[in-house]
């Protein structure tokens, strides 16, 4: 397929198909764990693969001239790679640019202009996925937006507040203690530390799919 034939509403679609995610705790738990557990790599790996590379590539960069673009194109960086390049430097490879992406988008409006509070979240999860000397500086902008969205989910759906800010607080704990996730060390071919090989031992990692042991 041409680039040109590619359209942020391909991702919009597939990845935000659920209208009815606020009806229960159910429908709102079914959206995420199957979008943060493994539940879409197939279909990814099936009918994405060369709209991920494109993205890859900085040859859907105009998408992000407007608010929906924006969140197709991020969702196509942060996540898309995670499934296509499970347990590979390049699920990671893209991470940078989405975080950038995001970030900007805050500052320029984009991110206030979002239909639904659960597309805002995939902008604050890849600006916590991307490594880097800031990661704690981002993770303070994360909390400030979280605060936002569960006061957003909080009539309909009150038993999900604070679920975001308890990742939010456990990914800031590991950031604290390491510096990085320790967990991608295998992959990226990173020299752990003895306390880094202790917590890769025991296997308990954040924004990782239930059936997998990296790629997050």
């Amino acid at each position: 397929m041409a680039n040109a034939d590619f359209t942020p509403e391909q991702v919009l679609d597939f990845w935000f198909s659920d209208d009815d995610i606020m009806q229960s705790m159910e429908t709102f738990g079914a959206f995420w764990n199957s979008r943060m557990q493994g539940g879409m790599d197939d279909t990814i790996i099936a009918d994405f693969p060369d709209l991920t590379m494109a993205a890859a590539r900085g040859e859907l960069d105009h998408w992000s001239d407007t608010a929906m673009g924006r969140m197709a194109l991020i969702i196509a960086l942060d996540q898309f790679p995670r499934s296509l390049w499970r347990n590979t430097p390049a699920a990671f490879g893209q991470d940078i640019k989405s975080a950038r992406l995001a970030l900007e988008g805050i500052e320029n409006g984009h991110y206030q202009a979002l239909e639904k509070p659960w597309m805002q979240v995939f902008y604050l999860i890849a600006i916590s996925h991307c490594e880097g000397p800031d990661h704690m500086a981002r993770l303070n902008i994360i909390d400030a937006k979280t605060v936002d969205i569960e006061a957003k989910v909080k009539e309909a759906l009150p038993d999900a507040v604070g679920m975001l800010a308890a990742q939010n607080e456990r990914v800031r704990k590991i950031l604290e203690t390491f510096g990085r996730h320790p967990h991608r060390n295998p992959i990226l071919g990173r020299i752990s530390t003895a306390a880094e090989e202790s917590y890769i031992k025991a296997g308990d990692f954040p924004h990782l799919p239930s059936t997998q042991k990296s790629s997050a």
